[in-house]
Parts: C-alpha cells; structure tokens; sequence
C-alpha cells in the first residue's frame, strides 16, 4: 500500500514538474518583444538563469560591414551586438527590425551608434 501510494505521488511530482518547466518556456517566449536573428544556441548564462541567445557577432558584424569605413563599423557593430543581442540583416537599413535598443544607442556625440 505505501509503495503504491510514493508511486502516485511521484507521478503526481512529475507532472506538476513539467507544467511549471512547460509554463516558465511560454512565460520567457511572451517577454521577448524585440525581433532578434535566429542564429546560435539557446544558452543559460548569469544568476538570474535566464535562457539568452548565444549570436556570432563576428560574422554577423563581419556580412554587415561589408562596405567602406569596414573598421569603425565592425567596431560599433560588435558593441551594439553584444549589447543588443541582434545584428540587422543587409549593409544597411533595417535597424529597426533589433528593436528599440539597437535604434535608440547613441555615440557620445548623440549620433546613431549601431550600423
């Protein structure tokens, strides 16, 4: 009798297990609001645990600066990356698509930081 009743109590553990793991998964989809790119692994990283998304700013940055002035924009490119976790698709334009913390970054001279 004991055996069967810790067997449906494990059960019961499980279950309630998964539905918390399940629900913390659609709990951190919903709090993503800014576009990012699709690229690399989902990795676990700092105290809080929360799943960020691991990019290679390098090529991303790398297809980015593809026109003149490569260094200054590799550069900010790179510090927008890793700040932003996103890196726009094309040479130009389409800022807009990483959302307001790609956009709004401005150099000390208040111009737009991030190519």
């Amino acid at each position: 009798m004991a055996v069967r009743d810790l067997l449906v109590l494990g059960v019961l553990l499980f279950c309630v297990a998964h539905l918390v793991i399940s629900s913390d998964h659609h709990m951190i989809e919903e709090e993503d609001e800014e576009p990012h790119v699709d690229v690399g692994q989902l990795v676990v990283r700092g105290a809080n645990r929360r799943l960020m998304q691991d990019i290679d700013c390098g090529g991303l940055c790398k297809q980015r600066c593809l026109h003149s002035r490569q260094n200054v924009c590799h550069r900010a490119c790179g510090t927008c990356c890793v700040r932003c976790k996103c890196v726009p698709p094309g040479t130009s334009g389409n800022r807009e698509r990483c959302g307001s913390c790609y956009t709004d970054m401005t150099t000390h001279g208040n111009r737009t930081k991030c190519p």
